[in-house]
C-alpha cells in the first residue's frame, strides 16, 4: 500500500472542499506537494501562472466571479513574498483566499538558511483573520479547514505555511487524544442573519418619513437585486452603485444614477447633493465628500459585516445582516410614495447623462477617443459578458461609460487600487465561470508591468475553456495616464515626461507572435469592426487600442481647486499643453450641447 504524505493529504482535502483548480507557481519549498498534483492526476489543478504576484490575483478573481473560495500556492521565500499583493487586493476588498505556501525545512529554522524568511511575521497583517504554519501532521486536517471556514466566514485571505520536510512525511489524522484537534467534513452551508425587528422598525420609519430617498449599494448587496429594485419603487427613489457594487443592478433602469465618486457620475453626485434621507445597502464606500452633507439626510445602512457600521456617515439605525434577508424583512414596512417628482427628476438626470456620455466619446481625438472604446463595447457586449478594468484611466472609462445590463458581471481593484489585476483576474473569471465571455480593459501601464506575461497563461489554458472569448483590451497611449493627470489636477504640477511616458510596444503582435488573435486599432472607424471581431472570436483576443492621453476624467463635480490646478500645469510648461485644454474644453462642452439641467 502506497503511503499517503501530508503534500497528498493536502490535495486530499481540497478536493473534498471542491476545490478545482490551485493558481501557483512551483519552488523547492513545496515540492512535497507538486509531487502529490503528479499522483494526483493534476486533480485539483495546477494553474500555473507566471509570477505568484499573478497567482494570488487568479485567485481573487476567481473568488470574486464565483462566489466560492480561490486557493493560491506559492513556495517558501521570495515565493510567499510575491503573493502579499494580490493577498491585500482579497483583504481590502473582503475577498475569501486561501494562500498555502511552503518554508524551509524545519530542522533549517533559526540558522539564516537560504530563502528562510519570518513567514509568520511577514503574514500576521495580510492573513490576521487566519494564519498557522503546521509542524506536525497531525495539525492537518484542522489547519486547511479552518482557513478555508474563515476565509468563507469572514470574507478575508488567510494562510496555511507548511514547512518542506513535513510536505513529504507520512500523514497520520489527529487521534482523540489530549492535545490534538480534530476537523469536521467539509460543508458550504451557512445561516443567513437578519437584524432584529424593533431595529426593523425603526429603519422603516426613517424611510417612510423622508420625501427623497437616495439609496447606495455595494457589493455586500449583491443577489439582492429584486429587494433593490421594490425598494427603489416604494421609494420612488435612485440608486448609486460603489464601484465594486458596479454589476448589483442594471444601467437600464430608469432610476439607476451609475457609479458614485471620482469615477463617478453628475446624477449620483446631485441625487445625493440633494436628498433627504439615504439608504446605505452593502457598501462601505469611503469618500463621505460625495454623501450629503452632514446633517442634511437621516441614514440608514445594512451590512452583514458589524464591523463596517456607521463608519462614513452618521447612520440613524444599524442593521446587521444578510442584504437580501434584511430587506425582504424590512420591504412590508415600507410605504409607497404617492409623489414621484423626485423619481422623475433623478430619470431626466440618468437620460441628460447618458446622452452626454455618448457626445463626450464622440469627441474627435489623437487618434481614438478612450471614451468611446468602451462606448462601443458597451454596445456590443453580450447580456452575460464578466468584465475585469486595470486599475488607472481605464477604470475611469469601466465605471461611467460601460452599461451593466442583463447578467453582466463585473470587478476591479476597489480598495486596494492596485495596477495589474486585469489580465490575471479576467483568466481567473474564465476558470469561474468557463461558458462565458470575459473582457479586460487594461492600461498600457499594466500590460508592461504583468498583462503581457499574462497572455502566456491565458493562451496555456485556453482549451480547458467551453467559451474560449477572453478578449484583452490595451488602452495604447504611451502614458501611466491616471498618475499623469493626477499631477496635474491635485498638485498643479506639469507632466513629467520621465517618469510618465511609456516605451511604445506592439501588444498586439506580441499576441499574434504566442498564437493569439490581435488587432491593432488606430482609427475610431476600425472600433466598432474590432469589437465584432473579437466578441465573435473563436479564441482569445488582443485589441491594440491607440488612444489619445489627453481626454480628460473629469469628475462628476470639478472643484475650482482641480481647474485651478490643472490651469497651474498648463501655465508650468506641461508638454501637451495646447492639446489637453482642447480636449478639455471639447469634452466639458458636451454637458451643455445635451442640455443638461443643473
Amino acid at each position: 500500500m502506497t503511503t499517503q504524505t501530508v503534500g497528498d493529504y493536502v490535495l486530499q482535502r481540497l478536493r473534498e472542499w471542491g476545490v478545482e483548480q490551485v493558481f501557483a507557481y512551483p519552488g523547492d519549498g513545496i515540492n512535497g506537494i507538486v509531487a502529490a498534483f503528479g499522483k494526483a492526476d493534476d486533480r485539483p489543478k495546477f494553474v500555473q501562472a507566471r509570477h505568484e504576484e499573478m497567482a494570488a490575483f487568479e485567485a481573487v478573481g476567481y473568488a470574486k466571479f464565483s462566489g466560492k473560495v480561490g486557493i493560491c500556492m506559492a513556495t517558501s521565500g521570495p515565493g510567499a513574498i510575491h503573493l502579499l499583493n494580490g493577498l491585500y487586493d482579497a483583504k481590502l476588498d473582503h475577498v475569501p483566499v486561501v494562500a498555502i505556501v511552503g518554508q524551509t525545512a524545519r530542522s533549517a529554522m533559526g540558522g539564516s538558511y537560504q530563502q528562510e524568511v519570518d513567514l509568520q511575521s511577514l503574514y500576521k497583517d495580510v492573513a490576521s483573520d487566519y494564519l498557522v504554519e503546521v509542524n506536525v501532521a497531525e495539525q492537518l486536517p484542522n489547519a486547511i479547514d479552518r482557513a478555508i471556514r474563515v476565509a468563507q466566514a469572514n470574507r478575508a485571505p488567510t494562510a496555511v505555511i507548511i514547512p518542506t520536510d513535513l510536505q513529504e512525511e507520512e500523514y497520520t489524522p489527529p487521534r482523540h487524544t489530549f492535545k490534538q484537534v480534530p476537523s469536521s467534513p467539509p460543508s458550504t452551508a451557512w445561516s443567513v442573519p437578519v437584524a432584529p425587528e424593533e431595529e426593523l422598525a425603526r429603519a422603516a420609519d426613517v424611510v417612510n418619513a423622508g420625501e427623497k430617498v437616495a439609496i447606495l449599494v455595494g457589493q455586500g448587496a449583491r443577489g439582492a437585486e429584486s429587494e433593490l429594485r421594490e425598494l427603489a419603487e416604494l421609494t420612488g427613489g435612485g440608486v448609486a452603485k460603489a464601484l465594486l457594487g458596479k454589476d448589483v443592478l442594471p444601467d437600464d433602469l430608469s432610476y439607476v444614477t451609475g457609479s458614485i465618486g471620482l469615477l463617478g457620475t453628475r446624477p449620483s453626485y446631485e441625487m445625493m447633493r440633494d436628498c433627504d434621507t439615504l439608504v446605505i445597502v452593502g457598501s462601505n464606500f469611503p469618500y463621505s465628500q460625495f454623501l450629503p452633507e452632514f446633517g442634511q439626510a437621516r441614514a440608514i445602512q445594512i451590512d452583514i459585516d458589524g464591523r463596517f457600521i456607521g463608519m462614513r456617515y452618521p447612520t440613524e439605525v444599524n442593521l446587521v445582516g444578510d442584504a437580501a434577508a434584511t430587506l425582504r424583512a424590512l420591504l412590508p414596512r415600507v410605504g409607497r410614495k404617492a409623489d414621484r417628482s423626485w423619481r422623475e427628476t433623478i430619470e431626466r438626470n440618468v437620460t441628460g447623462w447618458w446622452e452626454t456620455m455618448d457626445r463626450q466619446a464622440h469627441v474627435d481625438a489623437k487618434p481614438v477617443n478612450p471614451m468611446r472604446i468602451v462606448s462601443e463595447l458597451s454596445e456590443r457586449a453580450p447580456d452575460n459578458a464578466i468584465f475585469t478594468a486595470d486599475s488607472g484611466s481605464a477604470a475611469n472609462w469601466y465605471a461611467r461609460n460601460l452599461r451593466m445590463r442583463g447578467n453582466m458581471r463585473g470587478s476591479l481593484s476597489g480598495t486596494l487600487a492596485t495596477m495589474g489585476p486585469g489580465v490575471p483576474y479576467a483568466i481567473g473569471a474564465k476558470f469561474a465561470r468557463p461558458d462565458r465571455p470575459v473582457i479586460a480593459l487594461v492600461g498600457d501601464g499594466a500590460m508592461q508591468m504583468n498583462g503581457m506575461a499574462e497572455l502566456i497563461t491565458v493562451a496555456r489554458y485556453q482549451s480547458l475553456w467551453s467559451d474560449r472569448r477572453l478578449v484583452v483590451c490595451v488602452f495604447h497611449n504611451n502614458d501611466l495616464n491616471q498618475v499623469t493627470w493626477e499631477l496635474r489636477a491635485m498638485g498643479g504640477a506639469p507632466k513629467f515626461e520621465e517618469s510618465q511616458v511609456l516605451p511604445d510596444v506592439d501588444y498586439a503582435a506580441f499576441a499574434r507572435g504566442i498564437g493569439l488573435q490581435a488587432f491593432n486599432v488606430d482609427d475610431p472607424d476600425q472600433l466598432g469592426p474590432a469589437w465584432d471581431a473579437a466578441l465573435s472570436a473563436a479564441g482569445p483576443t488582443v485589441l491594440d487600442v491607440r488612444c489619445d492621453p489627453d481626454v480628460p476624467p473629469i469628475p462628476p463635480h470639478a472643484t475650482f481647486e482641480q481647474f485651478k490646478s490643472v490651469t497651474e500645469a498648463v501655465l508650468k510648461g506641461d508638454p501637451d499643453a495646447f492639446h489637453l485644454v482642447s480636449q478639455g474644453v471639447r469634452t466639458k462642452a458636451q454637458e451643455l450641447l445635451s442640455g443638461w439641467k443643473r
